[in-house]
C-alpha cells in the first residue's frame, strides 16, 4: 500500500435525483479548513470534467453527504450537505439538499449508526446546514434497508422502495423568514427589460419565482434550450444578485442560492410547471426543497404562483409540481387561516451504489 494516499471509508449513494459519496462525520476532520480540501480532492474539483475524482461533472452529481449521530435530545441523526462546484474550488454547506437527505437514514443503517426498528423505521434527522428537522421513514424488512420497491420518482429510471420525508420546520431555512423581503410580491426593474413581479420565498430553499412569460419565455422550453439561452441566463443572474440583497443574503455571486424559478401553467395535468436554475444551470428536474417552496408559493394568496396554480380545495393539498423530466408531488397541510403551511411531506427513493474507500492525497489529512 502506498503511503502517498490516505483511504477514507465511504458509501457512494443515490438520494432522490442526486448522487455522491456519503461519509461518517467521524471519518472526516471537523474543521472545514481541513475538511473542504479533502472533499474537493474526493470529487476532483476544480475541473469541469472532475476527471480525477468521483464527481459527475454536473451540479446534481457533485454532492456530498456527511452523517453523524444526533447530539441533542430527540434527534437521532445529523446530516450535513455539501455542494461541490465542478469547475471551482468551492464547498457550499449553506443550503439543504432534500434529495441527498433521502439517503441519510439508509447510510446510517448501513454503517451501524442506527438500528432498524421493525418493518419500517422512522428517525428524526437534523439538517445541520439550516437547523431544519424532519422525520424520515424507510422500509427495513428483516432489519435491513430495502432498496427494491414499486415507487417511481421522475428523473430516476425504474422504481425503488419508498422513503417518506416529513419536514417539520422549513420556513426561513437560510433566510430570516418565509418571505424575507417582507412582501409576498416584489415589483423590480430589470435593466434592459422592464419591470417584473417576483416572489422571494424560503420554505426550505431560497427561491426567486417569476412568470416565464414576463421574460418572454413559455416555461415549457427544454433544459438544453434554456441552457443555451444566454440572454435569459444573463437576465436571471442580474435579477438573482439583486434579489439576494433584498432577501438579506448579501452578495450571492459565489453562492448557490437563491435558485431562480420560472413558472407557467401546467400542461401535463399537474398544478404548476417549473423551470428551475441551480443557480446558473437549468435543473433537469427540481430539487426537493425547491419543490416544497414552489408548492408553498402556490397556496399563498398574492404570490406570483397563486393565481396560476391549479389546486384542490381543502386544507390538505397535494401540489403536483411539473418539471422538465416529469412531476414532483408535495403534500401540504394548511392551518385554519388557509395560508400557514403547517406540514410538508413527500416521497423519495435512494440506493446504495458502491461501498469502499476513496483515496485522497496524504498531505491533505491531518496527522
Amino acid at each position: 500500500m502506498t503511503t502517498m494516499q490516505t483511504p477514507i471509508p465511504t458509501l457512494f449513494m443515490r438520494g432522490g435525483t442526486s448522487r455522491g459519496p456519503f461519509f461518517n462525520e467521524a471519518d472526516l476532520p471537523a474543521d472545514p479548513r481541513w475538511r473542504d480540501p479533502i472533499l474537493l480532492a474526493v470529487m476532483g474539483s476544480p475541473d469541469p470534467r472532475q476527471i480525477d475524482g468521483l464527481g459527475g461533472a454536473h451540479p446534481l452529481t457533485s454532492k456530498v453527504g456527511i452523517v453523524g449521530k444526533g447530539k441533542t435530545p430527540g434527534v437521532d441523526l445529523t446530516f450535513l450537505f455539501a455542494q461541490i462546484a465542478p469547475d471551482k474550488d468551492t464547498v457550499d454547506t449553506s443550503p439543504n439538499c432534500g434529495n441527498m437527505l433521502a439517503a441519510a437514514v439508509p447510510f446510517a443503517l448501513e454503517n451501524g449508526l442506527l438500528q432498524a426498528q421493525g418493518e419500517y423505521s422512522t428517525f428524526r434527522v437534523l439538517a445541520l446546514n439550516t437547523g431544519m428537522q424532519c422525520d424520515i421513514t424507510v422500509a427495513t424488512p428483516g432489519g435491513q434497508v430495502a432498496y427494491s420497491g414499486a415507487t417511481h420518482i421522475d428523473g430516476v429510471p425504474g422504481s425503488a422502495a419508498p422513503i417518506t420525508i416529513n419536514f417539520l420546520d422549513t420556513a426561513g431555512s437560510v433566510c430570516a423568514s418565509l418571505l424575507p423581503t417582507g412582501q409576498i410580491c416584489n415589483r423590480l426593474a430589470l435593466p434592459g427589460w422592464g419591470e417584473i413581479d417576483v416572489t422571494c420565498i424560503d420554505n426550505g430553499m431560497p427561491l426567486v419565482i417569476m412568470h416565464a412569460a414576463d421574460l418572454g419565455r413559455t416555461g415549457h422550453e427544454s433544459v438544453a434550450e434554456l441552457n443555451a439561452d444566454s440572454e435569459l441566463r444573463a437576465h436571471l443572474e442580474s435579477l438573482r444578485l439583486h434579489c439576494g440583497e433584498l432577501m438579506g443574503l448579501g452578495n450571492v455571486s459565489q453562492k448557490s442560492y437563491p435558485k431562480m424559478c420560472l413558472i407557467a401553467a401546467a400542461k401535463q395535468g399537474g398544478s404548476i410547471a417549473t423551470r428551475c436554475f441551480i443557480p446558473h444551470v437549468c435543473h433537469d428536474a427540481i430539487g426537493v426543497l425547491a419543490a416544497v417552496t414552489v408548492a408553498t408559493a402556490c397556496v399563498l394568496e398574492g404570490s406570483v404562483a397563486y393565481g396560476l396554480a391549479s389546486l384542490p380545495t381543502g386544507h390538505n393539498k397535494l401540489v403536483s409540481v411539473e418539471h422538465p423530466s416529469g412531476e414532483f408531488s408535495v403534500e401540504l397541510s394548511l392551518g385554519a387561516d388557509g395560508q400557514t403551511v403547517e406540514r410538508a411531506a413527500l416521497l423519495r427513493t435512494a440506493r446504495l451504489i458502491m461501498r469502499g474507500e476513496v483515496m485522497v492525497p496524504a498531505h491533505l489529512v491531518p496527522a
